[in-house]
């Protein structure tokens, strides 16, 4: 197995009380091997980065993002303290929201829904495509080694389409009324502090 450096052991110690002990040590590979794995950060190119390509009981490692029980929002709040610590200590913090399609498959996925192609697009013509429609908000901050302003990636909502809550019988959300809650979750976060919030109008 790759031995961590003294940085990432710093970073992983963070999360370490909100899981329990069986838990935390596959969940503190999981997180390091998505900083090292190149492409998609699937929990197989996790594992093979790490050094486990041949771990017998992968299926552990599956579990903590299937049936371990965790706070996804505090690991979310733990990640903004350490992103606001790092790279935004002062000043007016600024929040991004962007919505992205994922277009999963399998018979227990039903909250999919139609939408428009977000890359494929455009104003003379316009390309549907099938998948889960998730809302991000994200800190934009400059990182000093890049000389530029980076997206860091936070917290997430599902917002499904109209069709999926109607047979339900539940009421529908756009994304500006998924929106209100994780800015009122990134105010409880940081008071004191200034936001400015951007986002896309496409």
């Amino acid at each position: 197995m790759l031995s961590e450096s003294v940085t990432l052991t710093q970073l992983s110690v963070k999360f370490a009380l909100l899981f329990s002990k069986r838990v935390g040590a596959h969940a503190q590979i999981l997180l390091v091997g998505a900083l090292l794995a190149p492409g998609k950060r699937t929990v197989t190119a996790v594992l093979r980065v790490m050094g486990l390509s041949q771990e017998r009981h992968f299926q552990n490692y599956h579990r903590v993002l299937n049936r371990a029980r965790w706070s996804s929002l505090a690991t979310a709040r733990v990640l903004l303290e350490m992103v606001v610590q790092s790279f935004a200590p002062t000043g007016v913090m600024i929040i991004g929201l962007d919505d992205t399609l994922a277009r999963w498959r399998g018979a227990k996925i039903s909250a999919k829904g139609i939408y428009r192609h977000p890359v494929r697009s455009s104003r003379a013509q316009v390309v549907k495509a099938s998948g889960l429609r998730w809302l991000w908000a994200m800190v934009l901050a400059e990182m000093p080694w890049a000389r530029r302003v980076w997206a860091v990636p936070l917290l997430t909502a599902l917002g499904p389409s109209a069709r999926y809550h109607q047979p339900q019988g539940q009421r529908h959300k756009s994304l500006p009324q998924w929106a209100g809650p994780l800015i009122g979750l990134m105010h409880r976060w940081l008071p004191g502090r200034e936001l400015v919030v951007v986002a896309d109008s496409a």
